[in-house]
């Protein structure tokens, strides 16, 4: 037996094979062609010749995994130089200067109102 969704009812009820596979509300038709896929490939720049293909940037990989896995003893989050220890810094002082924030905050709550 075939069942079908009652739009009136909201339960299933019995129905032929036909109207089964035929539900309310969706097209019978399929599209004639497929749509063209967004992701499909990488960014590339085409030279003007058109037989080659040159990728974006240069492959980094290796220098950051030979940067990173030296053993000097610096911590990984500070492996890079300059640029890591002023975001570490101010990361920090952000979190430091939040937390007093916090703290001031829930002092002047604590305090009773003045009438």
């Amino acid at each position: 037996m075939y069942y079908k969704f009652s739009g009136f009812t909201q339960k299933l009820t019995g129905s032929s094979s036909s109207t089964a596979y035929s539900p309310q509300g969706l097209k019978p038709t399929v599209p004639v062609e497929s749509p063209a896929m967004v992701f499909a490939t990488p960014t590339k720049v085409v030279t003007e010749a058109g037989t080659t293909v040159e990728y974006l940037g240069a492959n980094k990989v290796p220098d950051l995994q030979r940067i990173f896995q030296t053993s000097d003893g610096v911590p990984i989050h500070l492996k890079r130089g300059v640029p890591d220890k002023l975001l570490y810094r101010t990361t920090m002082a952000l979190t430091i200067g939040g937390a007093l924030y916090c703290l001031v905050a829930l002092y002047i709550a604590a305090q009773p109102k003045n009438k």
